[in-house]
């Protein structure tokens, strides 16, 4: 396994695979444990819209940490 040391926030392009819904609820779930936020609470906003919803639910969240590219 090759580890590498991140510079800066992580950034996600929304428009490649790795911006689909599913991906971004994993994500969630990720940095959620690693934050100590409340995964479930996040995730089930996210997912009480539409894509557009989560996008936003997400960043606010999460925007520190991620940037979100479109």
């Amino acid at each position: 396994m090759i580890r590498t040391k991140r510079k800066g926030p992580l950034v996600i392009d929304l428009t490649g695979p790795l911006g689909n819904a599913y991906f971004l609820l994993g994500t969630v779930k990720n940095l959620a444990k690693q934050l100590d936020f409340n995964a479930n609470e996040i995730t089930n906003e996210m997912m009480s819209g539409d894509y557009e919803n989560l996008i936003q639910v997400f960043d606010r969240y999460f925007g520190d940490y991620v940037i979100l590219k479109k």
